[in-house]
């Protein structure tokens, strides 16, 4: 059914929240996740930090492959999603602490890898395989708004649990599918892998030095990638199930995900038939736009008009000749001669540290910036102002840190509700809200179904 908002009630709302951000805008949506990894996890998380209660659905014995008081919520939207925890991408691992749970005991410590897409979320197990823990997920289903899952095309519908079996269970659930290659085409059975679909896909052809090979990423870009398409796919089939009533069938892929990726080098592809190169930390068609080696590591200078390249070599480098020189003055004698300029610019950044060039850079309006490792990173005084990590209290690993929600709404992050949840955390409370009793679910832990 069709219907028109009024914004003026929202508007007043925004008002209402610009002096303490804003309420958390899936807050009140319950989400059960099965997906594993990284790219559904990453898009699950994305979810649950807008105020979504996702529960993760994991495999009974070990979880997901990068692992280690009871309410009611019947007005609670459900968004399905399923998923596989603590364990195995291990190390680096959180440390046990001596207060850990001792329903946990025999479980590995959590993975850093697994701490790192799953904040804000709860943890069940269940073994969907056998008859009664399909019983459970179709239960969760007939509550849930979306079902998002990372199985191989087929998978689970062979299993009872396909798109056009749960969408019988709920018409109104958005049901997301994150594949490596898509629900179609030649490759649509094939698994996929970040690391794989960055070469098939293109990426690593245009990533590493100009005379050496292909490289890959220093993270999982595609699988990231992925997820924020398949997080922001979720959100419009949530809007288009508020204009009809009805839900849909979402189909993200890496392997599509990783072209669309490829901004203005695809497009340059389509456009003019160039198959891109690897340039390095260097601009193809701008000089100098690359890092430079200085005493002390590297400098990123992005000198992208005349006037930037006029500052860089006038106040910066002291050398004014340079603007001058015919191999050097204007951006298309630069990228010609580029060997040339790049020798000279790091002969005379190699004589003092990053500290001295920092000093030099900073306010003449020249793009720069330190080549910084991952703990410079984040006690950079910018990340330390956006207070872009945050500590939370886990179970069993104590107090750890954990990458906060990137953005920030009327001047206020979301909050982190929920540390990572260690392996079937919640499997009680969550079969409890489902309708399930304590001895119910006792039996059914004796039986392995949860």
């Amino acid at each position: 059914m069709m219907f028109r908002l009024s914004l003026r009630p929202v508007f007043a709302r925004a008002r209402s929240f610009h002096a303490n951000g804003i309420s958390p805008p899936l807050e009140g949506i319950k989400v059960v996740d099965l997906t594993r990894v990284l790219a559904g996890p990453t898009a699950t998380m994305l979810l649950a930090d807008l105020g979504a209660d996702v529960v993760k659905i994991e495999e009974v014995s070990q979880g997901d492959d990068t692992s280690s008081s009871h309410h009611k919520h019947q007005d609670f939207l459900w968004i399905f999603i399923c998923a596989i925890n603590t364990g195995q991408w291990n190390p680096p691992s959180a440390p046990l602490v001596a207060t850990a749970p001792a329903d946990a005991s025999h479980l590995p410590p959590e993975s850093a890898y697994f701490l790192a897409a799953n904040k804000n979320k709860r943890s069940i197990t269940v073994n969907f395989k056998k008859p009664k823990g399909l019983e459970i997920v179709h239960k969760m289903i007939a509550r849930a708004d979306v079902l998002v899952e990372n199985f191989i095309p087929g998978k689970l519908a062979a299993m009872g649990l396909g798109y056009e079996d749960c969408k019988r269970i709920n018409p109104r659930l958005i049901y997301a599918s994150i594949t490596g290659y898509g629900q179609t085409g030649p490759y649509s059975k094939a698994a996929g892998y970040d690391v794989i679909i960055a070469g098939e896909g293109g990426l690593m052809h245009i990533t590493g030095e100009p005379d050496g090979p292909p490289c890959k990423v220093g993270v999982a870009s595609t699988d990231i990638a992925t997820g924020l398409y398949a997080h922001g796919a979720i959100m419009a089939g949530l809007i288009s199930r508020q204009r009809t009533g009805t839900g849909l069938w979402i189909d993200c892929s890496l392997f599509d995900s990783q072209l669309a990726g490829l901004a203005n080098v695809a497009s340059n592809y389509l456009i003019a038939g160039q198959k891109g190169s690897r340039n390095g930390t260097a601009h193809p068609s701008i000089v100098p736009y690359q890092a430079f080696p200085c005493k002390d590591g590297f400098l990123m200078i992005g000198a992208g008009n005349e006037r930037q390249f006029k500052s860089l070599a006038i106040k910066v480098l002291g050398k004014p000749e340079l603007v001058d020189d015919p191999r050097f003055s204007n951006n298309a004698a630069r990228v010609k001669n580029r060997a040339e300029l790049v020798a000279i610019i790091s002969e005379v950044l190699q004589t003092q540290t990053m500290t001295h060039w920092i000093g030099k850079f900073t306010g003449i309006g020249v793009p720069f910036g330190p080549i910084n490792d991952v703990e410079q990173a984040f006690k950079h005084p910018q990340a330390i102002a956006r207070q872009a990590a945050v500590e939370v209290d886990h179970p069993r690993a104590g107090k750890i840190k954990v990458v906060a929600p990137a953005v920030v709404y009327n001047g206020k992050k979301m909050a982190v509700r929920r540390p990572p949840p260690y392996l079937s955390q919640h499997t009680q409370e969550v079969l409890c809200e489902i309708g399930y009793s304590d001895e119910e679910i006792s039996e059914m832990r004796k039986e392995g179904i949860v």
